[in-house]
């Protein structure tokens, strides 16, 4: 019996060491992935696009990163690609982005290898069409299968945080040197949703009226029933109500002719 005693003690005292011994351990710095705590996709907001002088940091004309050399465009004027997308977020969070901003996973970034920085840019994931507007602030993804890093955030919204990457369409929105309330053409909306039953877009239509989103209506066009807002004549106008149908918890509008 003593014998058996001091095994099973042994035993124990052994288990308890190897347990504080996991618990002292950190987490490998080397590894990235999502936070412990966990948001809703609605608890990020869009990007606002604004002009911005360009970073001080990261803006080139080349640099080089695992022996490859790469070029900054001159301007994002007319940039438009579609590609995969990936996502970072633990392993850099609070870090200094290429531009000089701190990284943080909860905001809507991005890091891209060749446009300006900053740029900001419309992402929809193509096989859901979800879209966020990120600033791209960093540098990367340094993998030649991929386009565009975005960050946890960011790729909540887009929806492909478990899945890791997705097919997506990168747009740069540029301001031709000037303020970013420049004229729309006279029957441009926002279509904030579509539906099969006239309660449901009547429904939407009730909640953003009472979000405090202006000119909502809801049309029958080719058999559904969908939510507009507008018209707007000024750029500023419609993305500051973009983000306020966002900031409500719904999928970013996208902009229609009517």
């Amino acid at each position: 019996m003593h014998a058996w005693r001091v095994l099973t003690i042994t035993l124990l005292i052994a288990l308890v060491a190897a347990c504080a011994s996991r618990e002292k351990t950190p987490s490998r710095p080397d590894r990235d992935g999502a936070p412990g705590k966990r948001i809703h996709a609605s608890d990020v907001k869009d990007a606002v696009p604004q002009p911005e002088p360009k970073a001080r940091y990261g803006n080139g004309p080349t640099y080089e990163v695992w022996g490859k050399t790469y070029t900054v465009m001159p301007s994002a004027a007319g940039y438009r690609e579609r590609g995969v997308a990936s996502w970072y977020g633990t392993k850099f969070h609070g870090r200094p982005t290429s531009s000089g901003e701190p990284y943080d996973l909860y905001k809507a970034t991005a890091a891209h290898r060749s446009l300006p920085l900053p740029t900001y840019a419309e992402v929809t994931n193509l096989d859901n069409g979800r879209k966020v507007i990120v600033k791209v602030n960093d540098r990367g993804p340094f993998h030649s299968d991929r386009i565009i890093d975005l960050s946890y955030g960011a790729a909540l919204r887009l929806g492909y945080v478990d899945q890791g990457t997705a097919r997506v369409e990168v747009r740069a929105i540029t301001f031709d040197g000037r303020r970013a309330d420049r004229k729309l053409p006279d029957d441009t909306y926002l279509q904030a949703g579509a539906f099969q039953s006239k309660d449901s877009a009547k429904a939407l239509e009730k909640a953003l009226k009472n979000g405090r989103v202006r000119s909502v209506d809801v049309d029958r066009t080719k058999g559904l029933y969908k939510v507009f807002i507008g018209p707007f004549d000024r750029l500023v106008e419609l993305e500051d109500t973009a983000a306020r149908v966002v900031e409500l918890g719904y999928e970013r509008p996208h902009t229609v002719r009517r």
